[in-house]
């Protein structure tokens, strides 16, 4: 009899276009065809009249099995794969389960990845080193896929996620993001791709500090760039290394400065016990409410460092807290860590926006880590009566914002502005952003895609004639607030709305389960004065 053959077919991502002349013609040539239903009508035009054997998603090893079966018989056959046979796919099943006294002949075909495919649509975020990782488990322990998600964070690699949510794991992907984000910028650039070259593609760009609230499926990859990652209009890529590199995102950090007593600090300095007061209380803020208990706690005569994100917040501070010491930058865990441990932290007071929910997680852990007394000041709720149309997330404000109005007003800041741009429907909506006058935010605004003359920029919170008048001669029709109490302005938005007739949006707060929680400074002073020094 003549020898088999076993031809192990990449057909790319669906996009018939895609699919190369060598796995074209290995279709061709085959005589009998094993795959997977979805895959086989991407390739029909080279495959009608053939024998062909379909097997269900989970029975991978019997479809290589029985390609195998076919070729010892003496017959050409080609297993097919979607993307790349040798990439997270059916190759590495077949050679297994060969044997080595199989005389069969065997060509594998290359494809275009998952990766690949994706890259492309999102311009090149994949030009330098890069990683992939399955977030799977069948058939890789789920410890594995978090110890290695943590390596190639820690390292800055630029990383492709596979397999990203399922029902049977809907909150691996959030795990494996938070591991992220301990490591690498919340501004850092990604890209998520649902179907690519499919049908019903969606491709969004978004920065990683807002992917742990969104949901995703198996038909969704995950790009997240490093820290030299940039965006370009709808573009986001990855330089290549030969230029000079941007030093002020680098994480190694420069010479030390000279000691002080009390001095504001960067995120790139080099911190030892005679930069900042030890057995201070750190207080993390980026609120007005937050500076102003910085301020009361040194007034009444505790050391205070104060940590916030950005320069326009170091600004505030220096302004609002004199005598407090300053931290600056987005600072991921380790450095953290290393701050409070290097200058014996007395508290954590926890004073960050209620919307922050990422760092209130780590701040949480850390201090439940290193011993640290912990307090959370949470805003007090509004107790406006104006109507209000509540949504639990960003992607279904989004949704009704487009449902509601044609002129929209988002005073949610930047931080997701990609959930409302990137709607459906968002291309035929007129969008207008309030933010604090920060270059950075404005810069992240611009870039997302807000029009210069519809961003308003503005240290708040202002008042409900404010907003009345800004809305009316803006001619806004809807308006999408986070709910962040009476010292973010809600009541005031939600009464001009009101006043206006136009609907008010609503992101409630997220749901954690704070320890030690508080809703007035008299009762965070009164802890910490309880507290003593280590």
């Amino acid at each position: 009899m003549k020898g088999g053959f076993l031809n192990l077919v990449s057909v790319g991502p669906g996009y018939r276009e895609l699919i190369a002349p060598q796995a074209a013609d290995a279709l061709r040539e085959s005589d009998v065809i094993v795959g997977y239903d979805l895959y086989l009508q991407w390739i029909a035009p080279w495959i009608e009249g053939k024998r062909i054997h379909t097997l269900p998603l989970t029975q991978e090893r019997e479809r290589a099995r029985l390609a195998i079966e076919h070729a010892r018989e003496g017959q050409r056959v080609a297993l097919v794969s979607s993307g790349d046979i040798g990439v997270y796919a059916m190759a590495a099943l077949a050679f297994e389960l060969m044997d080595e006294n199989d005389t069969f002949g065997l060509r594998v075909t290359p494809g275009i990845t998952a990766a690949n495919a994706c890259a492309s649509l999102l311009g090149s975020p994949l030009s330098h080193d890069f990683a992939t990782l399955s977030l799977s488990d069948l058939l890789c322990p789920w410890q594995w896929i978090e110890h290695r998600a943590s390596h190639i964070a820690q390292a800055d690699l630029a990383v492709v996620l596979y397999n990203v949510q399922s029902r049977q794991r809907p909150d691996g992907v959030h795990k494996i993001l938070r591991l992220m984000l301990e490591h690498k910028r919340p501004d850092t650039w990604c890209g998520v791709v649902r179907n690519a070259y499919r049908p019903d593609q969606q491709v969004d760009i978004v920065e990683l500090g807002a992917l742990p609230e969104r949901q995703f499926d198996m038909l969704t990859t995950i790009v997240i760039g490093n820290r030299f990652t940039q965006r370009k209009r709808q573009w986001i890529y990855t330089p290549r290394g030969y230029g000079d590199w941007d030093q002020s995102r680098t994480l190694a950090p420069p010479e030390p400065v000279p000691d002080a007593n009390l001095r504001t600090l960067g995120e790139e300095d080099t911190v030892s016990g005679a930069d900042l007061p030890l057995d201070a209380i750190w207080v993390f803020s980026g609120t007005r409410d937050g500076n102003e208990l910085a301020r009361l706690l040194v007034a009444s005569g505790q050391r205070v460092i104060v940590s916030v994100a950005s320069q326009y917040g170091e600004d505030l501070v220096v302004r609002d807290v004199p005598g407090a010491a300053v931290i600056t930058g987005r600072l991921g865990i380790e450095r953290r860590r290393e701050l409070l441990r290097a200058c014996r932290a007395r508290s954590v007071v926890d004073a960050t926006h209620p919307h922050a929910s990422e760092m209130t997680r780590q701040l949480t852990r850390l201090a439940n880590e290193l011993g640290i007394d912990y307090i959370r000041y949470e805003r007090p709720d509004s107790t406006c009566d104006a109507p209000v149309q509540q949504c639990d997330d960003v992607q279904s404000a989004a949704h009704l914002a487009v449902e509601l109005g044609s002129r929209i007003f988002l005073a949610t800041g930047v931080t997701q502005l990609d959930s409302f741009l990137r709607h459906p429907g968002a291309a035929h909506r007129d969008w207008y952003l309030r933010l604090t006058p920060d270059p950075a935010q404005l810069q992240r605004a611009l870039a997302a895609g807000i029009q210069r003359d519809h961003v308003i920029a503005m240290q708040g919170p202002f008042s409900q004639a404010f907003n009345e008048a800004l809305w009316r001669d803006l001619e806004i029709d809807c308006v999408v607030s986070k709910e962040s109490g009476e010292a973010g302005g809600y009541s005031a938005k939600a009464s001009a709305a009101r006043a206006l007739g136009i609907p008010f949006i609503a992101i409630r707060r997220p749901a954690l389960d704070h320890p030690n929680v508080v809703r007035d400074f008299a009762a965070v002073l009164s802890h910490l004065k309880g507290t003593p020094a280590p």
